[in-house]
């Protein structure tokens, strides 16, 4: 009986780390493609001579970025 019952706190406690090491992920992914990916492709975009698609996604971006912060 205590086998079963630390086997289910064992999976408890592993799913719980599961769900937090998903969210930290995520949170990094978002950071790391707003820092990193975002400026990248959109300087592409301008130097390609997009930036009638280039503007916009700017826009769109720092409205993102603005309500992130508040």
């Amino acid at each position: 009986m205590m086998t079963f019952i630390c086997c289910i706190l064992f999976l408890v406690v592993f799913f719980k780390l599961l769900g937090l090491a998903i969210k930290l992920g995520w949170g990094i992914m978002k950071i790391a493609l707003y820092v990193i990916f975002f400026p990248v492709i959109v300087l592409g975009l301008i130097f390609s001579g997009l930036i009638f698609i280039a503007l916009p996604i700017l826009i769109i971006g720092g409205i993102a970025s603005a309500a992130v912060r508040v």
